[in-house]
Protein backbone atom coordinates (compact mmCIF):
# COMPACT_ATOMS: atom_id res chain seq x y z
CA UNK A 1 0.00 0.00 0.00
CA UNK A 2 0.97 3.81 -0.48
CA UNK A 3 -0.19 6.87 -0.36
CA UNK A 4 -1.04 9.07 -3.66
CA UNK A 5 0.28 12.53 -3.09
CA UNK A 6 -1.15 14.70 -6.41
CA UNK A 7 -4.39 15.77 -4.63
CA UNK A 8 -6.02 16.52 -1.34
CA UNK A 9 -7.61 13.18 -1.15
CA UNK A 10 -3.90 11.61 -0.34
CA UNK A 11 -5.57 8.05 -1.74
CA UNK A 12 -4.21 4.96 0.27
CA UNK A 13 -3.61 2.52 -2.98
CA UNK A 14 -3.59 -0.81 -2.20
CA UNK A 15 -0.95 -2.91 -4.20
CA UNK A 16 -2.44 -3.22 -8.12
CA UNK A 17 -5.47 -1.15 -6.79
CA UNK A 18 -6.54 2.14 -7.83
CA UNK A 19 -7.15 5.16 -6.51
CA UNK A 20 -10.19 8.08 -6.67
CA UNK A 21 -9.06 9.28 -10.04
CA UNK A 22 -9.08 5.54 -11.72
CA UNK A 23 -6.14 6.62 -13.54
CA UNK A 24 -3.31 6.06 -10.48
CA UNK A 25 -2.17 2.53 -9.20
CA UNK A 26 0.08 1.03 -6.70
CA UNK A 27 3.01 -0.85 -8.27
CA UNK A 28 5.87 -2.28 -5.66
CA UNK A 29 4.93 0.14 -3.35
CA UNK A 30 5.12 3.53 -5.10
CA UNK A 31 2.17 5.00 -6.76
CA UNK A 32 2.14 5.05 -10.41
CA UNK A 33 0.17 6.63 -12.99
CA UNK A 34 -2.00 3.95 -15.14
CA UNK A 35 -2.42 6.16 -17.96
CA UNK A 36 0.88 7.19 -18.86
CA UNK A 37 1.05 7.98 -22.47
CA UNK A 38 -2.07 6.26 -22.82
CA UNK A 39 -4.13 8.70 -25.06
CA UNK A 40 -7.95 8.91 -25.42
CA UNK A 41 -8.16 12.00 -27.85
CA UNK A 42 -5.91 13.54 -29.84
CA UNK A 43 -7.00 16.56 -32.62
CA UNK A 44 -5.42 19.88 -33.88
CA UNK A 45 -7.59 22.53 -32.05
CA UNK A 46 -7.83 26.57 -31.93
CA UNK A 47 -6.33 27.67 -29.43
CA UNK A 48 -9.90 29.85 -28.32
CA UNK A 49 -11.59 26.22 -28.06
CA UNK A 50 -9.03 25.58 -24.51
CA UNK A 51 -10.78 28.35 -24.20
CA UNK A 52 -7.58 30.75 -24.25
CA UNK A 53 -8.46 34.13 -25.79
CA UNK A 54 -5.45 36.10 -24.67
CA UNK A 55 -2.81 34.00 -25.47
CA UNK A 56 -1.17 33.65 -29.24
CA UNK A 57 -5.15 34.30 -30.55
CA UNK A 58 -5.84 32.48 -34.13
CA UNK A 59 -3.27 30.02 -33.46
CA UNK A 60 -4.02 26.13 -33.28
CA UNK A 61 -2.29 23.91 -30.55
CA UNK A 62 -2.24 20.21 -30.91
CA UNK A 63 -4.65 19.00 -28.12
CA UNK A 64 -4.25 15.50 -26.30
CA UNK A 65 -6.12 13.90 -23.68
CA UNK A 66 -5.93 10.26 -21.59
CA UNK A 67 -8.14 8.83 -19.23
CA UNK A 68 -9.44 9.41 -15.09
CA UNK A 69 -10.29 12.89 -13.25
CA UNK A 70 -10.03 13.27 -9.72
CA UNK A 71 -14.01 15.64 -9.73
CA UNK A 72 -17.09 14.06 -9.99
CA UNK A 73 -18.69 16.70 -12.13
CA UNK A 74 -22.12 15.23 -12.54
CA UNK A 75 -22.22 17.64 -15.42
CA UNK A 76 -18.81 16.57 -17.25
CA UNK A 77 -18.43 17.19 -21.17
CA UNK A 78 -15.84 14.46 -21.12
CA UNK A 79 -17.44 11.90 -18.92
CA UNK A 80 -16.66 8.96 -21.09
CA UNK A 81 -12.77 9.32 -20.00
CA UNK A 82 -13.30 11.35 -17.32
CA UNK A 83 -15.32 9.13 -14.53
CA UNK A 84 -17.66 7.05 -15.97
CA UNK A 85 -18.03 3.08 -16.43
CA UNK A 86 -16.35 3.44 -19.95
CA UNK A 87 -13.46 4.62 -18.48
CA UNK A 88 -11.61 1.21 -18.00
CA UNK A 89 -12.56 0.01 -21.48
CA UNK A 90 -11.01 3.37 -22.24
CA UNK A 91 -8.00 1.85 -20.70
CA UNK A 92 -7.74 -0.96 -22.62
CA UNK A 93 -8.27 0.77 -26.16
CA UNK A 94 -6.36 3.72 -25.55
CA UNK A 95 -2.86 3.31 -27.65
CA UNK A 96 0.09 4.29 -26.73
CA UNK A 97 2.30 7.33 -27.29
CA UNK A 98 5.43 7.98 -26.10
CA UNK A 99 6.46 11.56 -25.27
CA UNK A 100 9.09 11.26 -28.45
CA UNK A 101 6.24 10.35 -30.85
CA UNK A 102 4.05 13.18 -29.04
CA UNK A 103 6.99 15.79 -30.14
CA UNK A 104 6.88 14.60 -33.82
CA UNK A 105 3.49 14.92 -34.36
CA UNK A 106 3.81 18.23 -32.89
CA UNK A 107 6.51 19.57 -35.02
CA UNK A 108 4.73 17.97 -37.99
CA UNK A 109 1.67 20.33 -37.79
CA UNK A 110 3.51 23.29 -36.79
CA UNK A 111 3.18 24.10 -41.05
CA UNK A 112 -0.39 24.08 -39.75
CA UNK A 113 -0.50 26.94 -37.15
CA UNK A 114 0.66 24.19 -34.54
CA UNK A 115 2.14 26.04 -31.55
CA UNK A 116 2.79 23.16 -29.41
CA UNK A 117 0.73 20.84 -26.98
CA UNK A 118 -2.35 21.42 -24.78
CA UNK A 119 -3.09 18.73 -21.84
CA UNK A 120 -6.65 18.52 -21.85
CA UNK A 121 -9.68 16.65 -22.34
CA UNK A 122 -9.58 14.82 -19.08
CA UNK A 123 -7.91 16.10 -16.01
CA UNK A 124 -4.10 15.82 -17.03
CA UNK A 125 -2.44 16.28 -13.63
CA UNK A 126 -3.62 12.34 -12.37
CA UNK A 127 -1.14 11.61 -14.58
CA UNK A 128 1.05 14.73 -14.45
CA UNK A 129 4.55 12.59 -15.15
CA UNK A 130 3.61 12.27 -18.40
CA UNK A 131 2.47 16.21 -18.66
CA UNK A 132 6.12 16.60 -17.68
CA UNK A 133 7.81 14.35 -19.89
CA UNK A 134 6.10 15.69 -22.45
CA UNK A 135 6.35 19.50 -21.77
CA UNK A 136 10.34 19.47 -21.57
CA UNK A 137 10.46 17.89 -24.48
CA UNK A 138 8.07 20.46 -26.20
CA UNK A 139 9.61 23.25 -25.09
CA UNK A 140 13.24 22.33 -25.78
CA UNK A 141 11.89 22.05 -29.11
CA UNK A 142 10.68 25.98 -28.81
CA UNK A 143 7.05 25.25 -28.64
CA UNK A 144 4.68 25.98 -26.40
CA UNK A 145 2.64 24.27 -23.72
CA UNK A 146 -0.78 24.65 -22.46
CA UNK A 147 -2.56 23.02 -19.47
CA UNK A 148 -6.41 22.76 -19.35
CA UNK A 149 -6.90 21.63 -15.55
CA UNK A 150 -9.62 21.57 -13.02
CA UNK A 151 -6.29 23.02 -10.64
CA UNK A 152 -7.61 20.17 -8.01
CA UNK A 153 -3.32 19.16 -7.33
CA UNK A 154 -1.30 19.79 -4.21
CA UNK A 155 1.44 22.64 -5.14
CA UNK A 156 4.11 19.93 -5.44
CA UNK A 157 2.49 18.78 -8.40
CA UNK A 158 2.33 22.37 -9.86
CA UNK A 159 6.45 22.53 -9.03
CA UNK A 160 6.58 19.54 -11.09
CA UNK A 161 5.16 21.14 -14.35
CA UNK A 162 5.30 24.67 -14.03
CA UNK A 163 8.63 25.22 -15.27
CA UNK A 164 7.75 24.08 -18.50
CA UNK A 165 4.17 25.74 -19.01
CA UNK A 166 3.47 28.76 -21.22
CA UNK A 167 -0.52 28.85 -20.32
CA UNK A 168 -3.02 27.56 -18.30
CA UNK A 169 -6.86 27.28 -18.36
CA UNK A 170 -7.77 26.28 -14.74
CA UNK A 171 -11.96 25.57 -13.91
CA UNK A 172 -12.96 27.59 -10.43
CA UNK A 173 -16.15 26.38 -10.83
CA UNK A 174 -17.79 28.17 -8.25
CA UNK A 175 -16.95 30.31 -4.61
CA UNK A 176 -18.51 28.09 -2.21
CA UNK A 177 -16.98 25.12 0.33
CA UNK A 178 -20.72 23.46 -0.61
CA UNK A 179 -20.73 23.70 -4.11
CA UNK A 180 -17.20 21.74 -4.40
CA UNK A 181 -17.46 19.27 -1.58
CA UNK A 182 -21.31 18.58 -2.49
CA UNK A 183 -21.49 18.67 -6.24
CA UNK A 184 -18.43 17.95 -7.58
CA UNK A 185 -16.22 15.97 -4.53
CA UNK A 186 -13.55 18.57 -4.34
CA UNK A 187 -12.12 21.19 -2.49
CA UNK A 188 -12.05 24.69 -3.17
CA UNK A 189 -9.13 25.84 -0.85
CA UNK A 190 -6.81 24.08 -3.20
CA UNK A 191 -8.08 25.16 -6.20
CA UNK A 192 -7.65 28.54 -4.72
CA UNK A 193 -4.05 27.79 -3.52
CA UNK A 194 -3.18 26.30 -7.06
CA UNK A 195 -4.59 29.36 -9.67
CA UNK A 196 -2.59 31.60 -6.52
CA UNK A 197 0.88 29.77 -7.34
CA UNK A 198 0.27 29.75 -10.79
CA UNK A 199 -0.49 33.26 -11.53
CA UNK A 200 2.97 33.83 -10.65
CA UNK A 201 4.60 31.69 -13.52
CA UNK A 202 2.50 31.99 -16.29
CA UNK A 203 -0.47 32.89 -18.44
CA UNK A 204 -3.35 31.71 -16.53
CA UNK A 205 -7.03 32.59 -17.73
CA UNK A 206 -10.19 31.15 -15.54
CA UNK A 207 -13.30 28.96 -16.84
CA UNK A 208 -16.73 29.22 -14.71
CA UNK A 209 -19.70 26.74 -15.75
CA UNK A 210 -22.70 28.29 -14.56
CA UNK A 211 -25.18 25.71 -13.50
CA UNK A 212 -28.60 27.34 -12.65
CA UNK A 213 -29.46 27.12 -9.03
CA UNK A 214 -26.05 25.54 -7.86
CA UNK A 215 -24.05 28.71 -8.56
CA UNK A 216 -25.66 31.39 -10.74
CA UNK A 217 -25.89 34.26 -7.87
CA UNK A 218 -24.71 37.69 -8.16
CA UNK A 219 -23.25 37.66 -4.44
CA UNK A 220 -21.20 34.56 -5.36
CA UNK A 221 -19.75 35.98 -8.68
CA UNK A 222 -19.03 39.24 -6.88
CA UNK A 223 -17.11 37.13 -4.27
CA UNK A 224 -15.28 35.35 -6.41
CA UNK A 225 -13.66 37.81 -9.15
CA UNK A 226 -12.78 40.30 -5.72
CA UNK A 227 -10.82 37.50 -4.95
CA UNK A 228 -9.60 36.72 -8.54
CA UNK A 229 -8.31 40.70 -8.69
CA UNK A 230 -6.64 40.38 -5.21
CA UNK A 231 -4.27 37.86 -6.85
CA UNK A 232 -0.94 38.83 -8.81
CA UNK A 233 -1.94 40.88 -11.76
CA UNK A 234 -5.43 40.27 -10.68
CA UNK A 235 -7.78 42.31 -12.59
CA UNK A 236 -6.31 41.55 -16.19
CA UNK A 237 -6.74 37.39 -15.36
CA UNK A 238 -9.47 36.96 -18.00
CA UNK A 239 -12.51 34.97 -16.79
CA UNK A 240 -14.68 33.05 -19.15
CA UNK A 241 -18.07 32.92 -17.88
CA UNK A 242 -19.92 29.75 -19.55
CA UNK A 243 -23.55 28.62 -20.14
CA UNK A 244 -24.23 25.35 -19.20
CA UNK A 245 -26.23 22.54 -21.03
CA UNK A 246 -28.12 19.37 -19.13
CA UNK A 247 -25.47 16.50 -20.19
CA UNK A 248 -24.25 13.05 -18.78
CA UNK A 249 -26.12 12.72 -15.09
CA UNK A 250 -27.62 16.61 -15.16
CA UNK A 251 -30.55 16.57 -17.23
CA UNK A 252 -33.03 17.76 -14.29
CA UNK A 253 -32.35 21.12 -15.37
CA UNK A 254 -32.95 23.49 -18.51
CA UNK A 255 -29.65 25.17 -19.98
CA UNK A 256 -28.54 28.29 -18.17
CA UNK A 257 -30.74 31.17 -19.12
CA UNK A 258 -28.55 33.36 -21.61
CA UNK A 259 -29.81 36.62 -19.87
CA UNK A 260 -28.42 34.99 -16.30
CA UNK A 261 -24.78 34.65 -18.46
CA UNK A 262 -24.46 38.08 -19.80
CA UNK A 263 -25.48 39.90 -16.00
CA UNK A 264 -22.94 37.55 -14.13
CA UNK A 265 -20.54 38.32 -17.06
CA UNK A 266 -21.49 42.28 -16.27
CA UNK A 267 -20.96 41.66 -12.68
CA UNK A 268 -17.60 40.13 -13.12
CA UNK A 269 -16.39 43.13 -15.10
CA UNK A 270 -16.35 45.42 -11.87
CA UNK A 271 -13.47 43.65 -10.78
CA UNK A 272 -11.95 42.37 -13.88
CA UNK A 273 -10.55 43.48 -17.42
CA UNK A 274 -11.27 41.02 -19.30
CA UNK A 275 -14.81 38.54 -19.31
CA UNK A 276 -15.86 36.54 -21.86
CA UNK A 277 -19.25 34.82 -22.16
CA UNK A 278 -19.09 31.16 -23.81
CA UNK A 279 -21.41 29.14 -25.10
CA UNK A 280 -24.21 31.65 -25.73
Amino acid sequence: MAICGVCFRHCEIKEGGIGFCKARTCQNGKVIPCNYGRITSLALDPIEKKPLRRFYPGARILSLGSFGCNLRCPFCQNNEISWSDEVFRMAERAAFLSPEELLKIALKYRDQGNIGVAYTYNEPLVGYEYVKDCARLVKEAGMKNVLVSNGTAELSVLNEIVPYMDAMNIDLKGFTDEYYSGLLKGKRRQVMDFIEEAVKHCHVELTTLIIPGENDSVEEMKAMTAWIASLENGRDIPLHVSRFFPCFHMTDREATDVKKVYELAETAREQLKYVYTGNC
